[in-house]
């Protein structure tokens, strides 16, 4: 055993191993195939960012040196200043909003048999593009209750408690026995009881009167009360019917609202039936006839989703409908690695539902809840679509965001030095949120 002891010391150190890939692929062979994919890196990512950032150093005809001005008109320009602050809102909101409501469906869908469809149904806007997105939402959003689906819910809900009138442009013609009175309308004369009072009004079309309207009707005196007609005083037609009478083909102002006043309060009220006729009681003897201004107000439009205060909240609706599909899906594939067992020893130590989701599945999901809210953090840096399609152009400046403004400031105002400087902002924004979000997919892989 000496001598090949001796031989073996003699022949020296044994030469290092050669390291094989897992796959067995040479380095040579393996750089090969990656180089195409380098090449369009470097096309088309790499020399673009370096492209900007110098000319980020520019002026806008780019043969003047500018320093860092660009850069200081990022925290001097008014337009950028808006976009930055509604960046900031995108990045609380955005991503939390979606998130919590990935989480809850994830959780519940558990529960129900039908749980696969409604999580297809909630995942289907990942499948439109944010163009279309833009165009259903400007749709959703219009003021008009007749076309956005948002404004005719609210509208909906808002004439079931306050009904809205029908009677908006109504207001008297010639000749007639009322004037104008703190919005509505009042008789110039007093009235007497067993009279019969004509208040005739024009303005409203035969087509939109309401659907209760029947023909008008004079109505008959009365001893001791007071009667009138409310009525539309106008007959299609040239010469046909008369001025300031009821004729047959008039309808009445059906729910139209007959106030009595004396020394300006209200001594007694009545509504109008659906042919016009009203009855007032004998207080009303000596009072002046009052049409008040609810009857004449305009009737409930909605709410204004698109103007200044609420197009950035409206827009961050549309963002989350199409992204908590998304967050759902990855928090579902989290869900399902939980251990039954912990939930069930949660449940048998009496805690209760809401306890079990709170202090046991939401631990145990948070890196999977980091890793969705910081991805749509990095992802809301970059919205550019869903504001350029959604904010109509009088309140586009309000929606502002930084991508928007990177396109308005290279495109649209001629200044690629300063989209040049906002581009680079943007990544120097976003590379610390991408690489938390490496770092916790490293530790989980190590895990």
């Amino acid at each position: 055993m000496a001598p090949a002891t001796a031989a073996g010391a003699s022949a020296g150190p044994a030469a290092p191993r050669r390291r094989k890939s897992v796959t067995g692929t040479r380095r040579t062979v393996a750089a090969l195939f990656l180089l195409p994919a380098l090449v369009l890196l470097g096309a088309l990512v790499v020399y673009p960012i370096g492209y900007s950032v110098v000319r980020s150093f520019f002026n806008a005809s780019g043969d003047g040196f500018a320093g860092f001005d660009n850069y200081e008109a990022l925290f001097t320009d008014d337009g950028i200043r808006t976009a930055l602050k509604n960046n900031v809102i995108w990045m609380v909101f955005a991503p939390s909003v979606a998130t919590a409501l990935g989480l809850v469906f994830a959780v519940l869908t558990e529960r129900v048999r039908w749980g696969t469809a409604f999580k297809l149904v909630v995942f289907m806007p990942m499948a439109i593009s944010m163009l279309a997105a833009g165009i259903i939402f400007r749709l959703v959003y219009d003021q008009d209750p007749d076309r956005g689906v948002a404004n005719a819910v609210w509208v909906g809900v808002h004439d079931t408690f306050a009904q809205s009138s029908a009677f908006p442009k109504a207001h008297p013609g010639r000749d007639s026995p009322l004037k104008p009175d703190q919005g509505g309308f009042i008789t110039s004369a007093t009235v007497r009881t067993g009279e019969s009072v004509a208040l005739p009004l024009v303005g409203v079309a035969p087509d939109q009167m309401p659907k209760s309207a029947k023909r008008a009707v004079r109505a008959e005196p009365q001893p001791g009360r007071i009667t009138g007609t409310a009525w539309q005083d106008f007959t299609r037609g040239k010469g046909v019917g008369k001025l300031g009478a009821v004729d047959p083909s008039e309808f009445g102002y059906a729910g139209m609202r007959i106030e009595a006043v004396k020394d300006g309060k209200v001594v007694a009220s009545a509504k109008a039936a659906d042919d016009g006729t009203f009855t007032l009681p004998a207080q009303a003897d000596g009072a002046q006839l009052r049409l008040p201004a609810s009857n004449f107000k305009a009737p409930y439009n909605g709410v204004d989703w698109l103007g200044p205060s609420l197009v950035t909240p409206a827009i961050i609706g549309a963002y989350v409908w199409m992204w908590a599909g998304f967050a759902m899906v990855l928090i579902a594939a989290g869900l399902a690695g939980v251990p039954r067992e912990l939930l069930e020893a949660a449940r048998v130590d009496g805690a209760n539902e809401w306890q079990v989701f709170r202090r046991v599945t939401v631990p145990l999901l948070a890196p999977v809840l980091a890793v969705v809210a910081v991805t749509l953090m990095i992802n809301v840096l970059k919205i550019f679509d869903l504001v350029f399609i959604i904010a109509p152009g009088s309140s586009q400046d309000d929606a502002n965001v930084l991508a928007l403004e990177l396109y308005r400031k290279g495109f649209s105002e001629g200044q690629p030095g300063i989209a040049s400087a906002i581009a680079v902002f943007l990544l120097l924004l976003v590379i610390p949120v991408m690489l938390f979000n490496m770092r916790r997919l490293r530790r989980e892989v190590r895990r």
